[in-house]
């Protein structure tokens, strides 16, 4: 029997519903209260919580009646989640005073409670994705600083809301990046079904994260230079507004109100550098061995395309009717599963795998020499013998007497190749630094190229005119391995170009071409 006026209970278990037996009844109607308080709504009746259940309104599960919400309603008082009020608002006499009538509303433990559960929900259902807009809205927020930071006495309260916006942008960004590529894992892996919307779903999936990789690049490089422009005005200047307006609000403690603001103000100061440092380390690389998250994001894509084109690339194989050698091995364990005996298993290992006995490892010189004398036309009857040692038919090995090989020292080689592969990983550095322009410019005013900058740049040119479309006058691509970009126009009426290198002239239309190292931008 529920009293009058309940409060908070004493001993609130506002999770317990979800272990009742009716725990989907539970919560619809917990989240038809969570719906109220959205819309500014209090207090529901029993008659009122049916109603919207039975409109359809919660979308979910079958309809409930007015005795059995009430029900419901009782249960959760009892765990806390509710809270029962006399409802003397329609009271007219004695009788209706005493009849049960109640108002329901949350309790502060229910709501924490749905709030937890909504949370919980959401992270698991969180299917994450690559935000390009997330990008440009973090750099032209960076930009808005830039200006304020240029002002001798920046207004506090834009100098906030700024830094609240790009803290809000830049934790979404890095949120939803994290799930994508934890959930990229399973978009990989092929369960049956329809081959051929698979690999069309593939395909649109790799465009996606192509046109990430190539955004991420480019805004990442922007960022990164706001950043570092930003640190150049005093960059600490602006955190301390923003950490005095937020102390302005904090809850006097003590005695000393100075002293705990002095206290507010720091603690609020701390924690905007701790996000001004993971906003830095997440777009600029401090060295080598310490890459930046978007670098990270952007070679785990990468690696990730690669991965997409091997799974549509073997479903094309399977698709095409060639051999599967998955396939292969089940169907020859399920013929060893089958064997009558371990005769028929042994028969069957030997023709799959042609490992038949071997008697004679090694041929001698005498019979060597027999054999010089027979043609392609004499019969195996006629020929000569294999003359076999005794040793070998009795002990099954036959070992060379003798001093064995002595072991031979290839350091030299293995310093050649070392020395070999730095040599060319210089001269591929040096080569993309002479390719990279200051922005766009005409392939005939390209300078004369030696061979190694030269066939990086047939490569990156191939690379360009494969991603064209019939009709499109410009295309912007990324190499596969993330490092460069080429950006590449044409230009109409141009004529032709002829570009004389030692090896070779290369001749075709008229373009402006841009291209950018990525890798130098990080």
């Amino acid at each position: 029997m529920i009293e009058l006026s309940q409060g908070a209970h004493a001993d609130p278990q506002p999770f317990a519903h979800l272990s009742a037996p009716n725990a989907l009844l539970y919560r619809r109607v917990l989240r038809t209260f969570a719906r109220a308080k959205e819309r500014f709504i209090v207090h529901l009746r029993p008659e009122d919580v049916a109603a919207e259940m039975r409109g359809g309104s919660d979308g979910e599960g079958a309809q409930v009646g007015d005795a059995q919400v009430a029900q419901v309603m009782e249960k959760l008082v009892e765990w806390g989640n509710l809270r029962a009020d006399a409802d003397t608002g329609r009271v007219t006499s004695v009788e209706d005073f005493h009849r049960k009538r109640f108002l329901f509303q949350l309790t502060v433990e229910g709501y924490a409670a749905e709030q937890a559960i909504a949370f919980y929900e959401e992270a698991i259902g969180r299917r994450g994705a690559l935000q390009s807009v997330a990008l440009g809205d973090i750099a032209e927020q960076l930009r808005s600083l830039g200006v304020l930071a240029w002002e001798g006495d920046p207004d506090p309260a834009a100098v906030h809301l700024l830094l609240l916006a790009l803290a809000e942008r830049f934790s979404s960004l890095a949120d939803n990046a994290q799930a994508f590529m934890a959930g990229l894992r399973r978009a990989i892996d092929f369960s049956d079904g329809d081959v051929a919307g698979f690999i069309a779903y593939k395909e649109r999936l790799i465009d996606y994260i192509n046109r990430f990789i190539a955004d991420l690049a480019n805004s990442g490089a922007r960022i990164a230079g706001l950043l570092g422009e930003l640190e150049g005005l005093g960059h600490d200047r602006l955190l301390r507004l923003a950490a005095r307006r937020e102390a302005a609000d904090a809850v006097p403690e003590g005695v000393d109100a100075a002293a705990a603001y002095a206290r507010a103000e720091e603690a609020a100061f701390g924690a905007w550098r701790n996000r001004w440092r993971g906003l830095k380390d997440w777009f600029i690389s401090q060295d080598a061995r310490s890459p930046s998250q978007a670098r990270l994001l952007r070679q785990a894509a990468v690696t990730a395309i690669k991965q997409l084109i091997d799974a549509v690339g073997l479903l094309n194989e399977r698709r095409s009717g060639r051999s599967d050698r998955s396939a292969d091995f089940r169907t020859l364990a399920r013929w060893f599963a089958e064997a009558p005996d371990d005769a028929a298993a042994h028969r069957l290992w030997r023709a799959a795998f042609g490992l038949s006995p071997a008697r004679h490892l090694t041929v001698p010189a005498e019979t060597m020499g027999e054999w010089d004398e027979v043609t392609s036309a004499t019969s195996w009857r006629d020929a000569p013998p294999i003359r076999i040692s005794p040793q070998l038919r009795r002990t099954g090995s036959y070992e060379r007497r003798g001093k064995p090989n002595s072991v031979r020292d290839r350091s030299r080689e293995r310093m050649f190749l070392r020395e070999q592969a730095e040599r060319e990983a210089v001269e591929t550095a040096a080569a993309r630094a002479r390719l990279c322009t200051d922005g766009p410019v005409r392939l005939s005013e390209l300078d004369v190229l030696d061979p190694r900058a030269f066939r990086l740049f047939l490569g990156l040119l191939g690379d360009a005119l494969s991603a064209r479309f019939p009709g499109d006058m410009e295309v912007k691509v990324v190499t596969s391995d993330g490092s460069m970009e080429v950006r590449l126009s044409e230009v109409a009426g141009g004529g032709r170009v002829e570009l004389r290198t030692v090896d070779g002239v290369l001749s075709g239309p008229e373009h402006l071409i841009e291209i950018t190292d990525l890798m130098a931008t990080s």
